[in-house]
């Protein structure tokens, strides 16, 4: 098991480019829109009403899906997300953890749950060395913003049925 926790934290780390160790001095919202991959995330937040709270002081860890993991969400679940606000709302933040988790400190909460913004747990985990939230790859780690951290994910991931 030790072994096996020092790759993934090999791996976490290897993934994080060295310019994002860094201090930024934009937010996470226009970190995320400077980026070029975000403009649907960036879209649902302003439907959201969610722009202003993450450009506020945080800090915040945004697991951000990307452009390509909106697209496969089924086109019916994104338009029916977009006229339910609380819903969408609900869906974001549970993308969101209060405080900033760098990738080394996410992977102490390997096999347990990091409390998001949104109320419910998400798990937390390492599958070979790709570490993951729920069902979605962390593809990249550690993008520093001055009110907090973006990790990148392949997939939107959904807080569990109430």
């Amino acid at each position: 098991m030790r072994k096996l926790s020092m790759l993934a934290v090999a791996a976490v780390v290897a993934m994080a480019s060295p310019a994002t160790s860094q201090a930024q001095d934009k937010d996470i919202v226009e970190t995320a829109v400077a980026a070029g991959s975000f403009k649907t995330l960036a879209k649902l937040l302003g439907d959201a009403g969610l722009v202003e709270t993450l450009k506020g002081p945080g800090p915040f860890t945004v697991f951000a899906p990307t452009d390509e993991a909106f697209a496969k969400v089924p086109a019916a679940t994104l338009e029916a997300l977009g006229k339910d606000k609380a819903k969408l709302k609900s869906v974001l933040l549970y993308h969101v953890v209060a405080g900033k988790v760098m990738a080394a400190d996410a992977l102490k909460l390997a096999g347990k749950g990091a409390k998001t913004v949104e109320g419910s747990e998400a798990k937390i985990s390492v599958m070979g060395e790709t570490p993951m939230i729920n069902n979605a790859h962390i593809v990249k780690t550690d993008i520093v913003a001055k009110n907090g951290v973006i990790h990148v994910i392949d997939a939107v991931i959904l807080p569990p049925a109430k």
